[in-house]
């Protein structure tokens, strides 16, 4: 049977970079930036989630420049290749951190499509209502929205997500986690796969050797301790502008738990979407099943390009 998975990575194409994206030089944002491998069509924001880096979007970027789009991957800060700032771990702040890489730092004034999943997700979302004019369609999505009615009625303190809930906690996870990362985030990627075969020992191995560098885990669970103020910032936009008139899809794994609060939770904040669906995959859809993960991007993409 033949996998669902490429087993190699085609990087040849790719080019990798860090930028700062502040005055003090405290962030230093690593990015990979693939041009189009035809006539371009557009430019794609892809935004990782958690226990993740870019390193998620392996085995979709060169497929994505294929179809005719620039892929700009980055790791947003405390993150992979990023560096580990002690603040600004609030999506809204994440979101500029990524705005300023794409139209400052790489000079691209059209607007781009944003992808993101888990916390990549909330990220897209807060990119997508911070910047519409500056953003063609976004795609968020495998993650419960803090702010929204699913999430703050009870979706958060479900036993599912027992980890947001300890990753808000002040220095204990760091403490119960050094010298653990890989038997911590293991975890995840187990527990949340539908397809097993989507995130290999080789690739573990490279998750845990970002998050055990000194900040690693401490600035992924900052994601979450920020979950709090995302809560206020999502409800201040949606009480400030009303629903978004970016065009948006909930892109979610059609195995995944966190389909169930898709179409509640986008249908809350925009005006147009609809719901997509990767096949045969769980939580982790680009690594689950890449080739429909690509199919259902482009598909999407292409009608609001």
């Amino acid at each position: 049977m033949l996998s669902l998975n490429q087993t190699q990575i085609d990087d040849q194409h790719w080019q990798h970079a860090n930028v700062y994206v502040d005055d003090e030089q405290e962030v230093r944002i690593h990015y990979i930036d693939c041009p189009a491998l035809q006539a371009e069509k557009g430019v794609i924001l892809l935004i990782h989630g958690y226990p993740n880096t870019s390193y998620q979007w392996r085995h979709v970027i060169t497929p994505l420049a294929e179809a005719g789009f620039r892929v700009l991957a980055p790791d947003y800060r405390g993150a992979g290749d990023s560096s580990h700032p002690k603040l600004g771990y609030d999506k809204m702040t994440v979101a500029e951190d990524l705005y300023k890489v794409v139209h400052n730092v790489l000079g691209i004034k059209k607007p781009i499509h944003v992808v993101g999943q888990d916390i990549g997700g909330m990220v897209a979302h807060a990119y997508a209502v911070q910047y519409p004019d500056c953003t063609c369609s976004v795609m968020w999505g495998e993650c419960p929205l803090p702010g929204s009615h699913p999430y703050e009625s009870g979706f958060k303190n479900s036993a599912g997500m027992w980890h947001f809930a300890f990753q808000q906690q002040l220095d204990l996870p760091e403490l119960l986690t050094q010298g653990r990362e890989k038997i911590y985030i293991k975890h995840f990627y187990d527990r949340l796969c539908f397809n097993p075969m989507g995130i290999t020992p080789c690739d573990v191995d490279h998750y845990a050797a970002s998050f055990a560098q000194p900040g690693g885990m401490r600035a992924g669970f900052e994601l979450y301790r920020a979950f709090p103020q995302d809560a206020k910032d999502n409800r201040a936009k949606l009480n400030q502008t009303g629903k978004s008139k970016v065009p948006a899809a909930a892109l979610n794994g059609v195995m995944s738990l966190l389909l169930e609060v898709a179409d509640e939770q986008t249908k809350e904040f925009y005006e147009r979407y609809e719901i997509v669906t990767v096949a045969k995959s769980g939580h982790w859809t680009a690594e689950e099943n890449p080739k429909d993960f690509v199919d259902q991007v482009v598909k999407f993409v292409i009608k609001h390009n």
